[in-house]
């Protein structure tokens, strides 16, 4: 995990098998393949939090129910530690709302009618199901595809902005997602009222 101050806001970067929450001016990104990140949070608390999970293994049988696969271990896990992390700063299951990116299928497409499935299908199939089960709402999905994602979720709209990886305008984009994450933190510091101390 990487944290960069930008005025009174933070970036944080998280990488694979990482979480992160916050109530504070915070833009939370993440770079994404096969992997899915869970944005998730909490209107009332101004509270977010984003994860990254991945698979260890890079097929699974189509027959095998999910909750007990290794996709469904290790996703379970990076879902509750992130719930369980953001319940400690004050919200409630109930409270929270969803947004979902990732599971592409890059390294490993599925071209043959084996019975076997890639990881980024699985995991956008796990976390379709887990969400759908825990009675957490959906407001928002990038699933799929056959590109990576850099994603930045914002404190304060609870946007996320993607940005699809492939091409060689690196230098440019980089810059780009900067400002991108720059502006959402000079959006929520906008918002906040001025209070001036004696």
């Amino acid at each position: 995990m990487r944290i960069e101050t930008y005025q009174q806001g933070e970036r944080v970067t998280i990488d694979p098998g990482e979480y992160y929450s916050t109530r504070n001016q915070s833009v939370i990104s993440t770079l994404l393949g096969s992997c899915v990140a869970a944005c998730l949070y909490d209107p009332k608390l101004k509270l977010i939090g984003m994860n990254h999970f991945m698979l260890s293994n890079p097929r699974y049988s189509r027959d095998l129910p999910i909750h007990i696969s290794e996709a469904g271990r290790y996703g379970i896990h990076a879902m509750e530690l992130l719930i369980n992390d953001m319940m400690v700063k004050g919200t409630t299951r109930i409270r929270l709302r969803a947004k979902i990116f990732g599971g592409a299928s890059i390294m490993n497409r599925d071209t043959d009618n084996s019975n076997f499935v890639c990881v980024g299908p699985v995991n956008c199939k796990f976390i379709r199901e887990y969400l759908e089960s825990e009675n957490i709402p959906i407001d928002a999905e990038d699933l799929g595809g056959d590109f990576g994602r850099v994603i930045h979720f914002s404190n304060g709209d609870f946007a996320v902005h993607r940005r699809k990886i492939g091409g060689a305008r690196s230098k440019l984009l980089g810059q780009r997602d900067r400002e991108c994450w720059q502006n959402s933190i000079e959006r929520q510091q906008s918002a906040l009222p001025q209070i001036d101390l004696w």
